[in-house]
Order: structure tokens, then sequence, then C-alpha cells
């Protein structure tokens, strides 16, 4: 297929990040492409009915069209709302997508083309077109909605609804076939080695059976990220490669020439999992978790206490045979085996715990293949939901053996993740630097066996870290090897009001920053999956090297800028206001029986401390930091998980080693603590995390002066 001239507009979605993983949805059938059948041409978002006869006096009016298709990005888009709303602006159709991501609308009389479609679920939206109204099969995927985003005036596809209305010739069936053609141009190489060349993302059979158009999406990564001026697109091949380097083009939708995704041949495609298999395994996942307490774990006294135990006293068999060799002993992550400690620590505690029982999981996705002791290991992502309904956004690796997958673990020696965070941080009693970071959140477990740890970006950068105090995680120091007071790596700041002068870390000295601060075309340029590498130098001992891969990469700010976060309810803002006008921070007394030191992050009465707008994502922890004494310099941090459908929150003191000062046990020898005397916290940060992993953090400051 030649390369076409074409010019992307930029996509945003619905002020929220749109990073679409393909990966199972459908199948495409038949030959796809723009076939010629009949009298007529059958171009994409155009699809093709049986003309039917003009009425007479003997018969009866024709059915109105109905226009059908499968939502997919994933295995499928299951139980999204997908809309149909019409050249007028108005919301012709409202349905949910089926399991299979199927959907069906009857379009009423009156419907005018063209026809926007969207499909949401979670952060997650997906867009697809008609230039008419005749029904048909009409697909929404990742790819569909790129076109739409080339399409809209201004690249968002949300606001198409609105360039419909005003110049409906937009999106006529020449200008879909363009941007089709345009699209199918950059996916060249995987397309030849699928055997997909003609293919049609817009009215092809889309069929979750590993074949056709599904094994296109199977094999991909798409993310479209808004930035208010364009969308910037990165589409990866998730094949196996042999330095682990991914395969991946870049482009933003003002660009006029697109490069073509690198070569890739069917041998390395085949190792790509079926979305079915996939699913299999989070199913026998499933089944572990729905067997009582005391049929998963040997030392359970019964199925509402927590038990504590080896790999050994899992004897659950659905349990079992989720590890490799069918034994929890072969599992060994970051430094521990599969068990639970008397501290509750260990891989797969959940096991031995009552809470998790009913635990499932869904969402699922293959993200990657990870290369460990000549094994190409797979990294899944997806979200967990308890029996209380809350939930969250995980991966885990597994090993193809014998063509089930299984649980195995990293074999690392030591605790760490790398995230890209988004952060809208608020300064309560400082409003005009109220401001938006971006970059990366490198949190390592803080040992006191560990000197430093030394990170290489993959710009090559190298950062170290250490450990502090009594902090949970070990924190950066800046170029003069001074320890800042944070895990995260920001690359950019920007200021919310744009009539504030200067930059933020001309203000926020103790925060870690890069220098010079990263331009908004050098973010663009970060690949999602960005390989870290981490050399870990113990007290006494050998180094170790551990190396991570990220999801997605850090966004630029002015994609941030397009994001909702979590806000504080006006109660709370007015509370935390009158609390902190003093001297910027909450001390607690002494503690007390009657009112005890903990953070109750509510509103007076117990109404919520806080809203989530819609397209924001819902917190699932949040974490106070503060100093130890009246006058301290030691720093302390406490979190805690929150429900999804939470909108307040206790938090509870909870030292970090015996050194660890800022709790006190109240009453002596109870076992509970409480905050002690003269500890205070001064931040406050609500955290959410998306399906690619990427952490979405509402800081909330209270001191008063940088």
């Amino acid at each position: 297929m030649p390369a076409y001239p074409f010019h992307l507009s930029r996509i945003a979605a619905a002020a929220a990040l749109l990073a679409l993983t393909a990966c199972g949805g459908g199948g495409s059938g038949g030959g796809g492409g723009f076939p010629v059948s009949g009298g007529g041409t059958t171009t994409p978002g155009t699809p093709t009915t049986p003309s039917s006869p003009q009425p007479t006096p003997d018969t009866p009016a024709p059915a109105a069209p109905v226009l059908r298709g499968v939502a997919a990005t994933g295995a499928a888009f299951a139980g999204a709302k997908l809309e149909v709303i019409d050249q007028r602006g108005q919301t012709v159709c409202s349905v949910t997508t089926d399991g299979a991501g199927g959907y069906s609308c009857e379009l009423p009389a009156g419907t005018t083309a063209p026809l926007l479609l969207r499909a949401q679920r979670d952060e997650q939206t997906l867009y697809s077109l008609s230039a008419n109204a005749q029904g048909g099969t009409l697909n929404v995927t990742p790819l569909t909605t790129i076109v739409a985003a080339q399409l809209a005036a201004d690249g968002n596809p949300a606001s198409l609804a609105q360039t419909l209305q005003t110049d409906p010739t937009k999106v006529s069936d020449s200008a879909i076939r363009a941007e089709v053609q345009a699209l199918m141009a950059v996916l060249e190489p995987l397309l030849q080695a699928l055997g997909q060349a003609g293919l049609d993302p817009f009215g092809g059979t889309l069929v979750a059976d590993g074949t056709g158009q599904d094994r296109v999406l199977d094999a991909i990564t798409v993310s479209v990220r808004p930035d208010g001026a364009a969308a910037n697109i990165e589409i990866t091949v998730k094949a196996p490669t042999a330095d682990g380097a991914p395969l991946s083009v870049q482009y933003r939708t003002s660009d006029e020439a697109v490069a073509t995704l690198p070569p890739v041949t069917a041998e390395q495609l085949a190792a790509v999992p079926m979305p079915a298999q996939v699913a299999e395994f989070f199913q026998r996942l499933d089944a572990c978790f729905a067997l009582p307490l005391t049929q998963r774990v040997s030392t359970a006294a019964n199925d509402q206490t927590d038990a504590t135990g080896t790999a050994a006293d899992v004897t659950g068999s659905a349990c079992r045979t989720l590890f490799v060799d069918d034994n929890p002993a072969t599992y060994v992550a970051n430094g521990v085996a599969v068990g639970r400690d008397a501290q509750g620590r260990g891989a797969w505690s959940s096991l031995f715990r009552p809470g998790p029982t009913g635990l499932r999981h869904d969402r699922s996705n293959f993200e990657f293949f990870r290369t460990s002791g000549g094994q190409n290991d797979l990294v899944l992502s997806y979200r967990w939901t308890d029996v209380q309904g809350n939930t969250d956004n995980e991966t885990l690796v597994v090993r193809n053996q014998d063509g089930k997958l299984k649980l195995t673990g990293n074999s690392y020696a030591y605790r760490a993740t790398v995230r890209p965070v988004s952060e809208d941080r608020e300064y309560l009693n400082m409003p005009d630097y109220n401001a938006f970071t971006t970059g990366y959140n490198i949190s390592i477990d803080n040992r006191p066996d560990l000197d430093h740890v030394m990170v290489t970006t993959p710009w090559n950068q190298q950062i170290k870290f250490s450990p502090s105090g009594n902090l949970s995680y070990m924190v950066a120091h800046n170029a003069n090897d001074q320890q800042t007071v944070t895990s995260i790596v920001r690359l950019a700041a920007g200021y919310a009001n744009p009539a504030t002068a200067g930059n933020l870390a001309d203000k926020e000295a103790s925060i870690y920053f890069v220098n010079p601060q990263y331009s908004e075309t050098q973010i663009r340029t970060l690949q999602d999956h960005g390989v870290w590498k981490m050399e870990f130098f113990p007290v006494s001992g050998s180094p170790v090297v551990q190396t991570y891969r990220t999801l997605a990469r850090a966004q630029t700010i002015d994609e941030v800028r397009q994001l909702k976060f979590a806000q504080l309810t006006a109660a709370q803002r007015a509370e935390l206001l009158v609390a902190t006008a003093a001297n910027g921070r909450i001390t607690f007394g002494a503690p007390s029986d009657t009112d005890p030191n903990h953070i109750d992050f509510s509103s007076e009465g117990g109404g919520d401390a806080w809203t989530v707008p819609d397209g924001a994502l819902a917190p699932t922890s949040f974490s106070v930091t503060g100093r130890v004494g009246a006058q301290g310099s030691a720093r302390f941090n406490d979190s805690t998980l929150v429900r999804n459908t939470a909108r307040k929150v206790v938090l509870y003191c909870s030292p970090q080693s015996q050194a660890d000062t800022h709790c006190v046990m109240y009453p002596a020898g109870s076992g509970y603590y409480q905050y002690a005397q003269g500890s205070s916290f001064n931040a406050m940060e609500l955290w959410a995390r998306s399906a690619r992993q990427v952490e979405m953090k509402k800081q909330i400051g209270l001191y008063k002066g940088f």
C-alpha cells in the first residue's frame, strides 16, 4: 500500500486520557477493504443495506434501519455505554454493549446523517463514524477512534458532534476513505505480516476468535493523548524482540507525513497469546479466590480470621495449579516467596486472608513480553473487584507452560515500581501557585539494608535514590547529591493560572525536577514502553540490577491540562482553610480515648471530603506526609486504600519501624496506634491508577509559603 500524504487532526477524550489497548475484540471476515459490489461502492463508515422497495398502498413501510457492530479494546468493550448521535446533535440511540462488545441500535425516523458513535467504559472512550443513516455494520475500536480524531475540526472526537451540525461535509464517504487509507499505510508492515492488507476497520466482521481483524487488534497497543492543540498517537506492536526494545511508531495529528510501523514478521506475532487464553487464566484465578479461606490454605483456623504460612500451606488445587509446575514454591518476587508472616508480609499474602474471598478479575489484557532466564514471560494487566465493590488496576507476570498460563515471579531481590504520574497540585493557602506536573513515580521500598539505588532512565539520565527516615519509600537526590523529599522524578510543571510568573521548581526546592525541564516536544518523543534500569547497592554485598518497563509514557503538561482529577468539596476546603490558617499545617494534641488522633478526612457532620467529576478516575488510596514532633525535621508518610465509591476516609497512624516515633501506642500495650502529640502534616494526596498504570495524583498542599 502506498504511503498517502495526509493531515491528521488532534484527538482528545472528553477531558480524560484516551489510552486504548487493543487486544482481542474481534475479527475481520470476507476481504474487508473497500469492495465494490452490486451497483455501488462500499466505503468505511458506509454500511450497505439491500435497497428497499418503495411503499405502495399494498406494501407495508420498510422496517427502521438497524445499526449494529462490535466495540472492542481488550478482549471486548463489554458493558460500555454506547450512544449514537446524529447530524442534528440528537442522541438517537443509547444502549449497553453485551459481553462480546456487541450492540444493536434501531435508528428512529428523522435520524440525519452523518452519525457519531461513542462507547464509554471507565476512563476509556471509543468513537466511530458513519456517513449515512441506512443502518448496517459499524464497529467501534481504537482504529476507528483515530479516524474520528482525524476528521474532527479540533481533533477531539467528543466535539465531532458539534462539527456534524456546523459542517457535516467534514464527515463524507471520501473523507473517511482518505483517513482510513492513511491509517492503513501506517499499519502496513503489521497488516502484511498478518495477511490483513484489505482490512476494513469500520464495516469488517469483528468476532473475538483470534483471526482477521481480531488478530490485528490483539497485536497492538494504541495510545491517543490530547493536548489542547493536537493529539499525540503511539501504536506499539506487542511482538517479542531480540533486544527487548518496543516496536512502535509515534506521530502527532498535525503532522503532514507519518512513518510506518517498524518491520515485523508473522513468526514474531505468533507468540502473542489469544485473548481466550488470557481470559482463561483469570477465570482460574477467580476459581481460587472463590474458595473459602480454609480450603485455600491449611493453616486457616476458620474462614473469618487471617492465617499465616508458606507456599507449602497453599493446599487448594485451584490455587496451587495457578503457579508454574503447579507449585507456589516456584514463585519468588521482590525478594519474598508465597506466604504470609506475622506482620502480614509475603507474596500472594491475599491467599491467607478472608477479605479477598470472592475477589474477581476482569479487563484482562496482554501487554508485552518479558525475557527472563531464556523465557519470554508475559506481562498482563487486569482489574480486580472485591465483594464490597472496590476495584483497582494491576499487572502480573505469567509463563506459558504446556498451553496454560501460570504465575511466575520476577525473581527480583527488591521491591520497586515505575509508573508515569500526572499531578494536579493544589496549594490551598496559595492558590496562585496551583500547578500541574508530570513525570514518573519511582517507588522503591525504604530498606535499611540498602545504601542507595542508581536509577537509569530511558533517556540515559542517572538519578540516585536513598533511604530517608520514616518514609515508606526512598527519595531522589538532586544534581548536588542532596536528598529531596519525593520519589517522583518530575519532568515539567505548568501553573494552572497562566498569569503566574516563573516555574514551580523555583518555589518547591525540596521536590525533584530534572534540570533543565523537558519541553512538550521532548516528552512527546518518550516511548510508552520505556525501559528503566535500577542498580541496588546494599550496605554490604554486591550490587543487584533490576529492569522495569512502563505501559505508558509520562504525559505532557498540555495533555495533563485536559484531564479531570478528584477535587475537594467546598465544605472540606473551607474547613481546611480555617484549620491551617495559622501555620499551614495540622498538629496533633495528646492522644485521647474520646477524640483519638486519627485523620478523619471528611467534612463537618461526616460529609464528603472530595468529589469525582465526570471523566475523572475515582481515587483508590489516600495518603498524608508530615513531620515528627512539634519542630521535628524527620518526615513520615501514611496511606490507606479507599473504595472507588468512597468520598471520605479515616487514616490511622502506622509506624514504619520501632524507631518511628510519629505514632504512639495508646492505650499502652493495646496494639492500637494514634498520632503522637506534636506530630503534624501539611500535605494530603488522593491517588488513582488507570488501566495503563498511569497514576493520577491530586495533591492538597496545606502549607503557607515555600
